[in-house]
């Protein structure tokens, strides 16, 4: 039995947490550089505010509407997802942190305690008071009927919050209420051929012939059609996969024209890269740099490209990285164009910097290179000073627009909300 918890408007619940004055008025987050609108709460959909419009699009209903309007602050969000997740981890045996705003919980043989929908209601209860955080959970004998339930208990007011899917017969009086293309797994495009199968609806899917699925589709979505069904085929993942690439780049708050304005930026996006890497306790061997200008801007020829160092002994050092990084960039650079973006990518990971060693290879072991990296990594997670490589500059006037930033409540002491008594 599983039961997915999943935030309400994740985004922008965070930012109302610590703002009481927000309630009851529309609260919208823009994404990087301020540009679109990427989460809204229940009272922005209301106001009919679209997702992903451009920012500029929506300044007159965000003024007549009273919208609040904040940029993206990850770290609030990453903070808020972290005690979620460890609150969850203390209510059920095993956790599957599905994304950073809903996770799966293990809760077989549960009901022998408590019933399925008063541990729904537990965990909303206690959530709220622990992080101030509305929930919505479904409950159900496998993932895909969970993600339906969870997608009713937030649509459907009259459930509270918690829908129990355990019973059968709820099952299917549920799905032939819910359109094919909401089913956990149907994308747009199989909507449009299930539709012109005659196939509208979870429950047509559910009792449509496995060879027919089999003919027409992919595993994928037979198996999709057996979770309907009440047949478990996707277990759940306690452990997180290693993943295969990182990706660290971001779209400048203003167009770059000069190579120290790019180098630097794509410094940092090296340095951060590294950071992760080493979060994930992996060494890589492959490091590539790309710079591309706008491709929606008529007036100037576009132009984009990357390039990529293999290095022949593995290694998670900032240094090697960023030196990897720059020469990438010397590559591809170009003078005369106005760029938007750029980046850098980390691939060819192992889980240990051990490989056979090339007397002529460049980039030999540094000497402390673990426990230098461990001390930078530590200062910033303390957040007790700032250390930086001098190729990552100072003034950064390229770096990404947040100009509706909210504080970061839960991670700088000089940001914590003061209360007046």
């Amino acid at each position: 039995m599983f039961a997915l918890v999943d935030v309400n408007s994740f985004y922008a619940s965070c930012e109302t947490v610590f703002r009481p004055d927000l309630r009851g008025r529309p609260v919208i987050v823009l994404s990087n550089n301020d540009g679109c609108v990427i989460a809204r709460n229940a009272l922005a959909k209301k106001a009919q505010i679209p997702m992903g419009a451009p920012f500029f699009k929506a300044r007159d209903a965000i003024r007549q509407h009273n919208v609040a309007v904040f940029s993206s602050n990850y770290a609030l969000y990453a903070d808020m997802s972290n005690r979620v997740m460890e609150t969850l981890e203390r209510l059920a045996p095993a956790v599957d942190i599905y994304s950073i705003d809903e996770a799966f919980l293990d809760i077989t043989n549960i009901e022998n305690c408590i019933s399925l929908h008063e541990f729904g209601k537990q965990v909303q209860k206690t959530l709220w008071k622990e992080t101030h955080l509305a929930v919505g959970v479904g409950i159900a004998p496998t993932k895909t009927l969970a993600k339906l339930a969870n997608f009713a208990a937030k649509t459907w007011k009259g459930t509270g919050g918690v829908l129990d899917l355990s019973q059968t017969v709820r099952q299917r009086k549920l799905m032939a209420l819910v359109p094919v293309e909401e089913v956990w797994g149907v994308g747009r495009r199989i909507s449009k051929k299930l539709n012109m199968l005659g196939i509208t609806t979870a429950l047509q899917l559910a009792d449509c012939p496995s060879a027919l699925i089999r003919k027409h589709f992919s595993v994928v979505l037979e198996r999709t059609v057996r979770e309907l069904r009440g047949e478990s085929c996707l277990a759940l993942e306690e452990s997180v996969p290693t993943k295969q690439q990182i990706i660290c780049s971001r779209s400048f708050g203003e167009r770059i024209t000069e190579y120290q304005d790019m180098r630097e930026a794509i410094c940092n996006y090296a340095v951060l890269a590294a950071e992760k890497l080493r979060g994930e306790h992996q060494y890589c061997r492959y490091v590539s740099a790309f710079v591309k200008t706008s491709p929606h801007d008529p007036k100037v020829p576009y132009y984009g490209n990357h390039a990529g160092i293999k290095l022949m002994t593995p290694t998670h050092d900032s240094r090697d990285i960023l030196a990897a990084a720059v020469r990438c960039l010397d590559q591809i650079w170009k003078p005369g164009y106005r760029y938007q973006k750029g980046g850098v990518m980390l691939g060819d990971f192992f889980s240990q910097g051990v490989a056979q060693l090339n007397l002529f290879d460049e980039y030999q072991p540094k000497k402390n290179s673990d426990l230098l990296m461990a001390t930078l990594d530590k200062i910033h997670k303390d957040g007790v000073g700032k250390v930086w490589f001098a190729g990552q500059g100072i003034q950064r006037g390229w770096a990404m627009k947040r100009e509706m930033l909210s504080p970061a409540y839960t991670t700088r002491f000089n940001e914590l909300v003061r209360a007046k008594v």
